[in-house]
């Protein structure tokens, strides 16, 4: 019996059933709407329930807090427009509400006639996997500051010092480990946190901004359209509707 014929006679849902075998994997399946269609034990209970059935058709609005669930939400859009994310770090809460690393990558669903279906994705928990989590250790005291004092300037060089290494150092083991300079991350947690205060709060964005560590308004409205596809004021928008 070929490889097709078993593929074709297993079915996917034997297939996709494996990653409960996979205490530290978290894999869900979701439509265009980004609904769960699918999801392995792992991500059910992280998500605080018992069984499948409980979770199918919600989205993350119904697990996360709002603004995590934009997040995740926009993420799916991005990836159903051709964005492909493979083993991105993100340090994120577990399931008893503390922060640990974890890996996440997702991909389309197409059907034969390249129709978009939907997207999937596979998180890791680093804290089990203990040789990816050593990695990860050379940034983890400047990730964790950057995280602290992002709404105030912060330059390389202090981080370098926090780290004990040099400059350069510094900056190749960001680009080892989260693809991306130091610069960048500080930036994009800065984005992250105004997200979160323009969706919970009714703050004015110019207010946001330089709670967030923006000196410029304008330029803090740039770099949020490159990073969530539309400026603060038409993702506001969509949310009071």
């Amino acid at each position: 019996m070929d490889f097709d014929t078993i593929i074709d006679e297993a079915g996917v849902k034997q297939l996709i059933a494996a990653f409960d075998l996979l205490p530290d994997i978290l894999f869900w399946v979701k439509d265009i709407e980004s609904r769960i269609l699918y999801a392995n034990q792992h991500f059910v209970e992280h998500q605080g329930y018992k069984s499948l059935e409980q979770i199918l058709l919600k989205t993350d609005f119904d697990f996360s807090s709002k603004h995590l669930a934009f997040q995740y939400v926009n993420d799916d859009k991005r990836v159903m427009n051709g964005y492909i994310v493979t083993d991105r770090l993100e340090l994120n809460q577990t399931s008893n509400g503390e922060l640990a690393w974890f890996s996440t990558s997702k991909k389309m669903i197409c059907d034969d006639g390249g129709n978009i279906l939907g997207t999937y994705g596979i998180t890791r928990h680093l804290q089990k996997t203990s040789k990816a989590l050593s990695n990860v250790r050379a940034i983890e005291g400047p990730v964790n500051y950057i995280r602290e004092h992002y709404h105030r300037n912060i330059c390389i060089e202090e981080l370098a010092e926090l780290a004990h290494l040099s400059v350069s150092a510094l900056e190749r083991r960001f680009k080892k480990h989260l693809a991306k300079t130091p610069n960048q991350f500080i930036n994009e947690i800065r984005l992250e946190n105004a997200r979160k205060l323009l969706v919970e709060t009714r703050l004015p964005i110019s207010q946001i901004a330089y709670q967030c560590g923006f000196a410029e308004p304008s330029y803090f409205s740039k770099q949020f359209r490159r990073l969530f596809g539309e400026i603060p004021s038409q993702m506001r928008a969509h949310i009071e509707r």
